[in-house]
């Protein structure tokens, strides 16, 4: 008998190349907003400049920090009240807009995101900060951004390398909404759609890093992945990813994108159905194969150790992914096995390779 309970995050989307400053000015318009605070990071600074065009922010704001510590988000917060913002617009990746979601988060102050990465921040009502080294994460309403703005033209540039991490970060939204804990059929269906998604475009963006309709697939899927997550919970591997990052300070996307393929042989024995799901999506005989030929064909991030982890760290960070660990997740996690795990990841080797 089929039984769930879902929730779907209300949200508006524009999703047209060429049309973020045009949709900028559409939404602050019917937000009735005076008071914009833009914030985009050194990197994204020109891009900003071109996409408030039709606007005048009240503050252009660029302090961005990734993993947003917390004293970071409290400049921001004391610059939108002296600056009495009505309305955030954050451009540029999953560090922007969490900092945006951080002001919001004590300020109620409603978002437009316009992404630049595939980080999918953008469409869920999850917030994240770093304080002591810990990373926190946290659900609520008034973080979700009010209307997300994609435009693909302003991922053309994305390097290669930036592309594949930032869309296997994406990916891994996907594979953890498929048991966390709030796992559904709707959440499932979408995950799946959004790997082959993910798949064709990033294969695309491998043989042709300024292909349109590759950036425009890999964005589609981002999206969905996002809005799967959003809904699903937090799995495994956002746990063990939150962990890395918050208390390493290892950069976002190349984590997610080396943890992914060790948690998905961790659990896929232990979920037949979604496993197979899954593989259908890969256009693989099974899940652990595909993404493993899709990471092989775009020469993926392999080992957590060439992004700054010790291998002295790995105890440590063990007992604090132990702590968050899912009680749901669908095989047990013990510190056996997860040492066996975030040892295999910190190589770059799979268990097949460790067996052996």
């Amino acid at each position: 008998m089929l039984e769930f309970e879902h929730d779907s995050l209300a949200q508006r989307v524009l999703f047209g190349a060429g049309r973020s400053s045009s949709h900028l000015a559409a939404e602050v318009d019917r937000l009735g907003a005076t008071s914009v605070m833009v914030i985009a990071g050194p990197a994204e600074t020109d891009l900003a400049k071109s996409v408030c065009r039709e606007i005048e922010p009240r503050l252009m704001y660029s302090d961005v920090v990734p993993h947003v510590p917390i004293e970071t988000a409290e400049k921001a917060r004391a610059a939108a009240s002296t600056h009495e913002v009505d309305l955030l617009v954050s451009i540029g990746g999953g560090s922007t807009t969490g900092l945006a979601k951080a002001v919001a988060l004590t300020t109620g102050i409603p978002i437009v995101a316009i992404p630049t990465t595939y980080a999918g921040s953008e469409a869920t009502n999850v917030w994240g900060l770093t304080e002591a080294s810990r990373k926190t994460t946290g659900v609520d309403a008034r973080v979700l951004p009010t209307t997300v703005i994609y435009d693909v033209l302003s991922l053309l540039t994305l390097p290669v390398e930036l592309s594949v991490a930032s869309g296997l970060n994406a990916l891994a939204h996907s594979v953890d909404s498929m048991w966390a804990p709030r796992a559904d059929p709707i959440n499932s269906t979408l995950a799946v759609e959004a790997i082959g998604a993910l798949s064709r475009g990033l294969r695309e963006i491998k043989h042709d890093s300024a292909s349109q309709s590759g950036h425009e697939q890999t964005l589609y899927g981002a999206y969905l992945s996002a809005v799967a997550f959003a809904s699903a919970g937090s799995g495994l591997h956002h746990k063990i990813c939150h962990v890395l990052g918050g208390t390493y300070n290892m950069p976002h996307a190349q984590t997610h994108a080396v943890v992914l393929q060790h948690v998905l042989e961790y659990n896929g024995p232990y979920t037949p159905a979604a496993e197979q799901r899954m593989a259908n999506a890969f256009g693989s005989t099974g899940a652990v194969e595909g993404l493993r030929s899709l990471r092989t064909e775009l020469d993926a991030p392999t080992a957590l150790r060439d992004y700054g982890l010790q291998e002295s760290d790995l105890d440590e960070a063990v007992a604090l992914v132990l702590d968050a660990a899912p009680a749901s997740n669908p095989r047990p996690v013990t510190t056996e096995s997860l040492t066996i795990l975030l040892r295999n990841a910190w190589a770059g080797t799979t268990s097949e390779q460790e067996s052996h």
